[in-house]
């Protein structure tokens, strides 16, 4: 939390929810943010490579709470209400399908985490998976990206696709019922390994997003310093576990002289 005496950016609050695509673009989305509110803006982030929505997981050295167990609800429940409407993004669903999750779990999940969202009046977008990047993975790409990604997936290609199918199905009929925005990202957007956006890509991406929370384009649109890509880039989350050692990050990670503030967890 804010030390006493800080005053909240003017700009709106950010709720993030997403794992590599999200952690790989949030400079830029941090600094898209900043340029259409002109201002500062609170960003509190759950996101990292692998990330899964219910579960613990694990990439190398580094283990990571669920997006829906870490601290990120806690945080924001201890700052007092300021009138801002919340800014929630979905993103990034699909991991927990390779670490063996069903997906009615994997979309139960999004759903909790969505009617979290709603609670406190936020605008909420969703993202659908990447259906026809997916498509286009053949069983010599799958065997290659299994091995490099996730080596513990036992499921076969066409077992992905159907479970994949069947999540993004079960998004449109959420998005339907919750009355929240979803959004396709089109398959050429993607890279080789058919789920991360490419980085010229990404700014497109968060361009739809603020479109979609009703955010005006300015006529200047602000980019990124070096020293903040550097900064949030580096940023690390308030519980993480590296190499077995628990290791905490008091929070916000990153503080930019706007008054723009990242929490992330």
């Amino acid at each position: 939390m804010a030390a006493p005496g800080v005053t909240p950016p003017a700009g709106p609050r950010l709720v993030l929810l997403g794992a590599s695509n999200l952690s790989r673009g949030l400079p830029r989305l941090v600094a898209e943010a900043r340029g259409r509110a002109g201002a500062g803006v609170d960003c509190f982030v759950a996101a990292g490579h692998g990330r899964s929505y219910g579960a613990t997981s694990r990439v190398g050295w580094r283990r990571l709470p669920s997006i829906l167990g870490c601290g990120l609800r806690r945080a924001r429940d201890r700052l007092p209400p300021d009138g801002r409407t919340p800014l929630a993004l979905v993103t990034d669903i699909g991991n927990d399908l390779l670490y063996g999750f069903a997906p009615d779990q994997v979309a139960a999940w999004v759903a909790t985490a969505v009617g979290r969202l709603q609670t406190r009046g936020g605008r909420v977008v969703v993202t659908h998976l990447p259906m026809a990047s997916i498509a286009g993975i053949g069983p010599l790409r799958f065997r290659g990206l299994r091995a490099c990604y996730v080596p513990g997936c036992r499921l076969t290609l066409p077992e992905v696709k159907a479970a994949a199918a069947a999540l993004d199905e079960r998004l449109a009929a959420l998005a339907r019922e919750a009355g929240v925005t979803i959004l396709e990202a089109p398959g050429e957007w993607y890279g080789l390994d058919a789920i991360h956006v490419r980085r010229r890509r990404l700014d497109e991406l968060w361009h739809r997003v603020h479109a979609a929370w009703g955010i005006a384009q300015p006529e200047r649109r602000r980019r990124a310093t070096v020293s903040e890509w550097m900064r949030i880039g580096s940023a690390a989350a308030e519980v993480r576990v590296l190499a077995g050692r628990l290791r905490l990050r008091p929070q916000p990670a990153v503080a930019l002289a706007d008054g723009s503030r990242v929490w992330l967890y």
